[in-house]
């Protein structure tokens, strides 16, 4: 399901086979959380934009439309018209994110619905059940994201209930995938590494998680609030201690300049709703760095977004224009910036993987990971 061509350094280079495709790593995952990009982009536009993975939220879809109607519709992949991979988050983040709307237990988590109000039961056979009706290619394990800073014991027995909720997440996961009416019964588990910002209880957890058999792995709980360096900190604790054979998934990261330096430290998938949501605000990405579109500078900039740009936003249309759409508060003026946004994302992503398997990386890195972290 995962094989590793080639390495430069820690970097890897591999291709990753699901039941809708074959995914080439390192890789960076469109975030749908409801099915469906903010900004007005649809699946169709994720084909245009270079998209391998689309990524949906279990809690989310859950609440609305509901898991049920997704099955009956035949699964996410029918219901929002997208035949690649499709990843779910398993609701775990809003165990962090709802902090003031939950509740834990060892038995799962109690959530007051941030639409309604509703309570809302979700533990780990819960997760997996939703994400089985979803019939997405991979589902996450269900944990709890931690805030960082944490106390260490809270931390710790953290981590032990994580662990054990991974114990049930497999059982149940395998149980689903064995019934008949199963949406997609190739659907992969992947478990997550906890531990905040604490190196030992990290080790700790990701030795244990990786006894017990997933798809793949993924460092949680990081890009929470941590500086920077510290969430690199942690990724070079960890790192040796993941499967070789697995994927490494570093989740809700980042930055273009945090992709390359987790591409550096061993990572091969990533997500982030940053390339989306910066968009819809008016930051967008270059090869130069970043700009704010919305700026007066770009009045009569005849100019694409960024010259180095293939995407059609910057084919057809100039500065000048989308700073207008901003400014006139026309709905275009989002679906454009975050179609050029995912784009890029994309496109760094492919430049990373070209770099790996020319043994060109090191280069890579050191021209472009300081240079798109700046803004112009």
């Amino acid at each position: 399901m995962f094989k590793v061509i080639r390495t430069e350094g820690r970097a890897r280079r591999g291709v990753f086979t699901c039941a809708h495709g074959t995914v080439q790593t390192p890789v960076f995952m469109n975030v749908g959380t409801q099915g469906a990009i903010k900004g007005a982009v649809s699946a169709l536009d994720l084909k245009e934009a270079g998209c391998q993975v689309e990524l949906s939220n279990t809690y989310h879809l859950h609440l609305r439309p509901g898991d049920q109607v997704v099955r009956a519709m035949g699964g996410l992949h029918r219901f929002m018209a997208w035949d690649g991979p499709i990843l779910t988050d398993s609701g775990g983040f809003q165990v962090f994110s709802l902090a003031g709307l939950r509740k834990i237990k060892e038995e799962g988590v109690t959530f007051s619905s941030h639409i309604d109000g509703r309570r809302i039961f979700m533990g780990p056979e819960e997760s997996m059940q939703i994400q089985s009706n979803l019939g997405s290619d991979i589902a996450m394990a269900f944990d709890e994201c931690v805030e960082n800073p944490a106390p260490y014991e809270y931390a710790k027995a953290s981590c032990e209930r994580t662990l054990r909720w991974l114990e049930r997440c497999r059982a149940e996961h395998d149980r689903l995938n064995a019934l008949p009416d199963t949406v997609n019964p190739g659907q992969q588990l992947f478990g997550i590494n906890q531990g905040a910002t604490f190196p030992d209880l990290r080790i700790w957890h990701m030795r244990q998680t990786a006894n017990i058999d997933c798809a793949g792995y993924a460092i949680g709980g990081l890009a929470v609030g941590e500086p920077t360096q510290v969430m690199y900190d942690i990724i070079d604790a960890v790192e040796p201690y993941m499967p070789a054979d697995k994927p490494r998934y570093l989740m809700g990261v980042g930055t273009p300049s945090n992709i390359i330096e987790g591409v550096a430290r061993g990572v091969d998938f990533f997500d982030c709703v940053m390339p989306a949501r910066n968009a819809r605000h008016g930051k967008l990405y270059t090869w130069e760095g970043s700009i704010n579109i919305k700026n007066e500078k770009y009045k009569l900039d005849a100019g694409p977004i960024d010259p180095a740009c293939g995407c059609p936003v910057c084919r057809h249309f100039s500065r000048a224009y989308l700073r207008h759409l901003f400014a006139a508060e026309e709905m275009l003026a989002m679906r454009l910036a975050v179609l050029h946004n995912l784009t890029f994302y994309n496109t760094l992503a492919l430049r990373i993987r070209e770099a790996l398997d020319s043994g060109t990386f090191a280069g890579f890195r050191a021209e472009f990971s300081e240079k798109l972290a700046r803004r112009l």
